[in-house]
């Protein structure tokens, strides 16, 4: 049998050598020097070896322990080894794993990975070391209570599209045969829909435009002001602008599909109005990246709150107007002004469900957009200098 003085004698030889102790279990002297623990034994008429670890991390007293453990499984007929391997591969099925693993593959615009981010690790925290195939629906449902318990309904039902899109990653790569969150369905509370807020009345517009022009903070701000309603991108597409992107001599912006929501690419025209605006920014901001760079560095772009912030400074509300309710505004009476709804959805990039018809819009609708952005830029003007309201109504 072996002792602790012993092992510490074993001295490495050219080749390796095993000295037993008792029972199946051995250890291992390597001519590196290093002595590692082995457990010698027979399942199905063949013979084994399981690694037990090296000493002296893992004493003698330990790996007996260890070699007894192993025995008993041996004795009931269960290979130590593959019980090992299958432990292991359950480690590997967490969905911690399994959640990282989807989200790394995900392809979507800096602000959607964020909160995708934040959702993930808000799962991890509650879920990520059990075995993805062993989360039921109770367990989920748990969960999700205890955000709706609390009034985030928004967050609960984040939580669980994200979850659900984490199990249905599983299934397709093999990982899991089920959903839990199908079963949940009406099982929380739904979140009232919120609309953004967005001025729609040409008056009461004129008088917004007005303010965004005398708007007297920060030139940069000031530009993202004016361009908000001429443009109606989404405020992370405007405040993410490239100068890279931005052909002044043509007068249209490409946007990359990586920053756009439905990760295809969109060119925005420009009116005369924005390239007026954009040349004057271009000489403050033009040797960098982006057109509305950080008050702090040039090498991020401006917060997302700076054109809510600049119209909170300007008396509007978050129930009065934002800056994604310029898409709405837009949206709003462009199709009161009889531009077609294949038109106005293509500028304002929605998803198309038709692959098809969606293919022949990318293709077909621009020379229309160029002429509908000039004319919605010269309607705003209209609006602003406070003039007759005059309808922009397409030419038949």
């Amino acid at each position: 049998m072996l002792t602790e003085v012993k092992i510490r004698a074993l001295k490495p030889r050219t080749t390796l050598y095993r000295v037993a102790d008792e029972r199946g279990l051995c250890i291992e002297v390597r001519p590196t020097g290093s002595k590692l623990w082995r457990f010698r034994y027979r399942h199905n008429g063949r013979a084994r070896m399981l690694s037990l670890g090296a000493w002296p991390a893992v004493t003698l007293a330990d790996a007996r322990q260890r070699r007894d453990e192993a025995r008993k499984l041996v004795a009931q007929g269960i290979d130590p080894s593959a019980a090992r391997k299958a432990a292991k591969d359950a480690d590997a099925l967490t969905f911690e794993t399994i959640a990282r693993e989807w989200l790394s593959r995900r392809e979507v615009s800096e602000a959607t990975a964020a909160k995708d981010a934040w959702l993930v690790e808000a799962l991890i925290a509650a879920l990520g070391h059990r075995p993805i195939a062993a989360i039921m629906s109770p367990e989920v449902l748990t969960l999700l209570r205890r955000y709706e318990d609390a009034g985030k309904l928004e967050t609960a039902q984040r939580l669980k599209f994200t979850l659900s899109a984490v199990f249905r990653y599983a299934i397709a790569t093999g990982r899991a045969e089920n959903d839990p969150t199908v079963a949940l369905r009406g099982a929380i509370k739904s979140p009232k829909v919120r609309h953004h807020a967005a001025i729609t009345d040409p008056r009461k517009l004129g008088e917004l435009l007005r303010a965004l022009h005398g708007y007297g903070g920060g030139f940069v701000v000031a530009c993202a002001l004016k361009l908000s309603p001429l443009l109606f991108v989404r405020p992370g597409e405007l405040r993410h602008a490239e100068w890279s992107e931005i052909d002044l001599d043509a007068a249209t912006w490409s946007i990359p599909g990586a920053k756009m929501k439905m990760r295809a690419s969109h060119i925005v025209p420009l009116s005369s109005q924005a390239v007026a605006i954009l040349c004057d920014l271009r000489e403050l901001t033009g040797r960098g990246r982006y057109c509305f760079p950080s008050p702090r560095t040039s090498g991020r772009p401006m917060s997302e709150n700076a054109v809510t912030a600049a119209l909170r400074s300007l008396g509007y509300d978050g129930s009065t107007m934002t800056g994604h309710g310029f898409r709405s505004t837009a949206s709003t009476l462009l199709h009161e002004q009889g531009y077609p709804s294949d038109v106005i959805e293509r500028q304002l990039a929605h998803k198309e469900s038709n692959a098809v018809k969606e293919a022949y819009n990318r293709a077909q609708h621009l020379p229309e957009r160029v002429k509908m952005m000039q004319a919605w830029a010269d309607y705003l003007d209209s609006l602003r200098i406070g003039a007759d309201v005059i309808p922009i109504k397409r030419s038949r």
